[in-house]
């Protein structure tokens, strides 16, 4: 039977330090005090900086296959960014699966992680700002994050990461919230110059900080879905900024791509994933019911005869209930 605690937690159905009772519920958490202070500082911020604890011979091996690995052997990288190179790389994947990073990640999620996507940068990516929620969502909504691991040391000449504290505080916005219809993917590219433009004229209104991460060589950044960051100009383009960056999802979700969805339309770009750990699809749920065909929209839920008869009764029991009913039955 579950405690109150995890009731607490569960009820909201979004990350507890997003709850209005997170104050409450971390004093029963049972936490260390060191773990305590980094889901406090997560909750607040949007952002903790941590020790990942990687050792440095993994470290050193990562940098060097990053520099190695040529990127025609990979999808949607380049010159600049390796997309998913822990397919080529042992030690890339052990950075992404760190034991500190899954252990932090789980305390301030209360939910097991899944590394999903790993990138990694030669150089920096001089990004403009952006929330990650306009590329990764999941429903329910908050369940994503960002670890990035220096793999040398970063500075302000070699492209740092950027952000802004607090700013995962804002609203979630989306193409439709400015104008955009995205039928196709190329539709949704061509507009996302217009997002950035919206994002760069919201950090001037809300006036927050702007803060640059200059970290020594194995420190760790991980950031919420919704905190606004992107990469600095590199001042001197002679040197590298060797980093990873891996995403990660959490248990009980379903994952989509905002960028390419167009919700007002109720159209979503759903998404297949691959767990890094174990190498296989990662289980979707639509509150707690399994999504029997991850990847594909609509998605069928795995109800048994009882749950459809529960909601055909709550619901009424018009024509278009009882096609709904028979659509997600599992048979």
């Amino acid at each position: 039977m579950p405690s109150p605690f995890e009731t607490e937690i569960a009820a909201l159905n979004r990350p507890w330090v997003d709850s209005p009772f997170f104050s409450d519920l971390i004093q029963r958490a049972g936490f260390t005090p060191e773990i305590e202070k980094l889901v406090r500082t997560f909750a607040r911020d949007g952002y903790v900086i941590f020790d990942p604890k990687i050792p440095d011979q993994t470290i050193e091996q990562a940098a060097r296959d990053m520099r190695e690995i040529p990127a025609d052997d990979l999808l949607f990288s380049d010159a600049t960014r390796l997309q998913d190179a822990w397919t080529k790389s042992d030690a890339i994947r052990k950075i992404a699966i760190a034991p500190a990073v899954m252990e932090a990640l789980q305390a301030i999620y209360q939910r097991q992680p899944y590394p999903f996507q790993t990138l990694s940068f030669r150089c920096g990516s001089q990004q403009k700002t952006h929330s990650d929620t306009i590329h990764f969502g999941s429903i329910p909504y908050g369940f994503m994050c960002g670890v990035w691991v220096a793999l040398e040391d970063i500075d302000e000449a070699n492209g740092p990461l950027h952000y802004y504290p607090q700013s995962q505080k804002l609203p979630v916005y989306d193409l439709l919230d400015i104008g955009v219809t995205a039928f196709t993917q190329a539709q949704a590219f061509e507009n996302y110059s217009r997002y950035e433009e919206f994002v760069e004229g919201m950090m001037i209104r809300e006036g927050l900080d702007r803060v640059e991460l200059h970290v020594p060589r194995g420190k760790a950044l991980i950031w919420a879905s919704n905190l606004f960051h992107g990469g600095t100009p590199i001042r001197d383009l002679a040197r590298s900024r060797l980093s990873q960056v891996t995403h990660y999802h959490f248990h009980g979700c379903m994952y989509f791509a905002p960028l390419l969805s167009d919700p007002g339309l109720g159209l979503l770009h759903v998404r297949n994933l691959v767990d890094i750990i174990s190498g296989t699809p990662i289980p979707q749920f639509y509150n707690g019911i399994p999504v029997q065909n991850p990847g594909q929209w609509p998605p069928k839920l795995g109800l048994d005869r009882a749950q459809a008869a529960m909601i055909s009764e709550a619901r009424g029991s018009s024509s278009l209930i009882r096609r709904t009913a028979r659509f997600f039955f599992r048979r």
